[in-house]
């Protein structure tokens, strides 16, 4: 089971959507996780442990996002990460 995907779609929440302050905490975050972690939008997917890559998805508010993840604390590291994606607050 932790060698499958798990993947979960967020929508972004704030209001200036995935800037640079809300990537790196999730690069933070998704650091504190063993689970590999990918992140993507329209079928690009990139590395949730790069804040250039997440960058590069230009999601602005209301982009739908996905989270994949596998590895022993996989369900949580998504649970995590959503949490940030949807947050309303910049």
């Amino acid at each position: 089971m932790a060698d499958e995907w798990i993947e979960q779609d967020f929508v972004v929440g704030r209001e200036l959507g995935m800037h640079a302050r809300p990537s790196g905490e999730l690069v933070t975050l998704a650091a504190g996780f063993a689970a590999e972690i990918e992140i993507g939008r329209d079928g690009e997917w990139v590395s949730g442990r790069s804040v250039l890559s997440i960058l590069s998805l230009a999601a602005t508010q209301g982009t739908r996002l996905s989270i994949r993840s596998r590895g022993s604390d996989a369900r949580e590291a998504i649970r995590a990460l959503g949490a940030v994606i949807a947050a309303a607050t910049d």
